[in-house]
């Protein structure tokens, strides 16, 4: 069922349930009022005869003729006068005697002072009449005839007016439930709009004030996030196919090269050791593009601990010098370490090295001593790493672009790489909800400065 089926059927419902108790309430009250009011009239006309009986002294064949010329009549009451000891005084049809009073009737009359009740389709009072010092008890019959044609006319008009009345709401719920939805269709129409090829779309966002407004500009937020990241596949993809060709070329390059012609075995040496660096080269962008998709998993997936900054810094200083024999690594301590909680965070120690290994190589490669200085700090609620190195530098214009995956500044020219270290960096440090700086003077050098957060 649609939203806008749901929304009628809703609100008729709900209207309906109003106008069905508002009818309910109504035909309830006016009935009271009809019963209560009819109850009046039988007491009111039980005692009027009595006073003519006991008062004006009315012959009883006299007030028995009137009740006869009365029946077929709206008022055709039927009154009993008895004394407290059961003896018949007067009767207006003894024949017929409707209520057929019995002596425990009257003695619960004579204990209650008065009570009403239906037989059948009578309602019956019965009262105790005080009159010149004697008791007397009155009993009044009949069916309220008119009271009830105009409740059955009331409820007649109650029906009809429900039906009709749901009818109308329906129709209307339906009209309003179009227009309130109607900013809804249009998303929709403009959403199918939208494919691949067209992420620039966007919904409008009307007024900017109510809920449905509030959905679009929500959309159109998905939509700028959709569209970047689209942008980013694109041209991941076409730095990596570039990446990946460029070693790739020179590898079948050099094995053409040698496969022309008889060499000797110093060019098949050279060859061999060229084909070997182009390799390497893609044994390191293969294992950066598995760090960095490990860097962007979702971090449910991966495993949380305990990591000493020290140690991990320690791992990492020693993985570079391996791979890189002529790099220079120092390590400073800024603060004594009193407790190791000090310099204690919370993450993914093979991701945290990637990161750090990253930070010293480029710090390394990219002073002319191949030297840099690692400084491990701390203050209440994260431990800080500092890399920092004596080399040509990073322009303002590079530092804001440094981080992206693939990127290659102004300084590329002094050392190669691929341009995902940096980027792969970032991500494991926010990973860990961690942020990751750098401050440069081209000429003097880089200090990129990590915070990562205790717990």
């Amino acid at each position: 069922m649609t939203i806008r089926k749901q929304l009628t059927v809703l609100f008729t419902a709900g209207i309906a349930g109003l106008l069905l108790l508002f009818s309910l309430i109504i035909y309830w009250s006016l009935a009271n009022d009809r019963e209560d009011d009819y109850y009046g009239l039988l007491r009111h006309t039980a005692i009027t005869k009595a006073n003519l009986l006991l008062d004006a002294k009315v012959n009883p064949s006299v007030l028995q003729l009137i009740y006869r010329n009365a029946e077929n009549t709206l008022f055709e009451e039927e009154v009993a006068i008895y004394d407290t000891s059961f003896h018949l005084l007067y009767h207006d049809a003894v024949e017929i005697d409707k209520v057929k009073e019995t002596r425990g009737m009257i003695d619960n009359i004579v204990a209650r002072k008065e009570i009403r009740f239906y037989q059948g389709s009578l309602q019956v009072v019965g009262i105790l009449y005080m009159h010149r010092g004697h008791q007397y008890v009155i009993t009044a019959a009949a069916n309220d005839k008119q009271g009830y044609a105009r409740l059955r006319n009331l409820e007649y008009t109650l029906c009809l007016t429900f039906l009709v009345g749901v009818i109308l709401i329906y129709f209307a719920s339906q009209f309003f439930a179009r227009k309130a939805l109607q900013p809804v269709a249009d998303m929709v129409d403009k959403v199918e709009e939208i494919t691949a090829t067209n992420l620039d779309l966007r919904l409008n966002e009307g007024n900017g004030k109510d809920e449905i407004a509030e959905l679009a500009v929500t959309f159109n937020a998905m939509l700028d996030r959709l569209e970047r990241s689209f942008d980013a596949q694109k041209e991941f993809v076409s730095n990596i196919s570039h990446e990946l060709r460029t070693p790739l070329t020179a590898m079948l390059t050099e094995l053409q090269v040698t496969m022309e012609k008889e060499r000797d075995n110093l060019f098949y040496k050279e060859s061999i050791v060229h084909a070997i660096s182009d390799a390497k080269k893609l044994v390191r962008l293969s294992n950066s593009l598995l760090d960095l998709a490990k860097a962007n998993y979702d971090h449910t997936e991966i495993s949380f601990k305990q990591v000493r900054l020290d140690e991990l810094l320690l791992d990492a200083h020693s993985d570079v010098l391996h791979n890189h024999p002529s790099f220079k690594v120092n390590m400073v301590f800024e603060k004594d370490i009193e407790d190791e909680k000090q310099i204690t965070v919370k993450g993914n120690a093979y991701l945290l090295k990637v990161a750090m290994m990253n930070l010293v190589e480029n710090g390394c490669k990219f002073s002319p001593d191949h030297e840099c200085t690692v400084s491990i700090s701390y203050n209440e609620t994260t431990g800080i790493i500092r890399i920092q190195d004596n080399g040509v530098g990073i322009s303002e214009a590079d530092q804001q672009n440094i981080f992206n995956a693939f990127y290659r500044g102004q300084n590329s020219q002094y050392s190669r790489g691929n341009g995902i270290g940096l980027s792969l960096s970032k991500k494991i440090v926010e990973l860990h909800h961690g942020t990751v700086t750098v401050y440069s003077v081209p000429g003097k050098g880089t200090t990129f400065t990590v915070h990562l957060p205790h717990q």
